[in-house]
């Protein structure tokens, strides 16, 4: 029994939920979000709320429920308020620059990296070393936010790189030395 699946998603004022055959749109005050639903699941709008009831009680099925149930409700957050993912860079000489669609981070190589961001993707820079990416796809932008903080992980020895916002990186003793006067 999928605790997730069972759960209505609520339906917010100003948001409008459409099922077409097996194509679920979300149409909100920030855009509209697309989601093709599975064939083992069946998915009802009805009185302000959005239910989702599996066809079979197979494992695929069970499995799946909860996962749409899920996904549409991210998508209904989505086209309400939008989600964010804050990046952080620690690093000497470490800074970003730009924002809208294009993001320059200059991350100690001997270039500076640009990355362009899909379309429903923004990026804002604050104090030269704080990114912001914000969009209405909760999957889009955690993966843009992955692919930025890949440029330059952050490393175990000094903690430089770029990471998530809160991010706790677990530091490793350096080496030890030679102890003095010893031979």
């Amino acid at each position: 029994m999928s605790r997730v699946g069972n759960n209505p998603v609520v339906i917010p004022q100003g948001v409008e939920v459409l099922i077409e055959g097996q194509k679920l749109t979300t149409k909100g005050p920030k855009g509209s979000l697309d989601l093709e639903l599975r064939p083992e699941v069946k998915v009802e709008v009805n009185e302000g709320h959005v239910v989702v009831k599996r066809k079979k009680e197979d494992k695929l099925s069970k499995s799946v429920h909860g996962l749409t149930r899920a996904l549409i409700n991210n998508m209904v957050t989505g086209v309400t308020q939008g989600w964010v993912k804050n990046l952080e860079m620690v690093g000497v000489g470490y800074r970003a620059q730009g924002g809208g669609d294009t993001l320059t981070l200059n991350v100690g190589y001997s270039h500076p990296v640009t990355v362009k961001a899909p379309e429903g993707i923004n990026f804002a820079v604050t104090e030269n070393t704080k990114i912001s990416v914000a969009g209405i796809d909760r999957n889009l932008v955690g993966q843009i936010a992955a692919n930025i903080r890949a440029v330059k992980p952050p490393e175990v020895y000094k903690g430089k790189g770029i990471r998530y916002q809160g991010e706790y990186v677990r530091r490793k003793a350096g080496k030890a030395g030679k102890a003095v006067g010893a031979k």
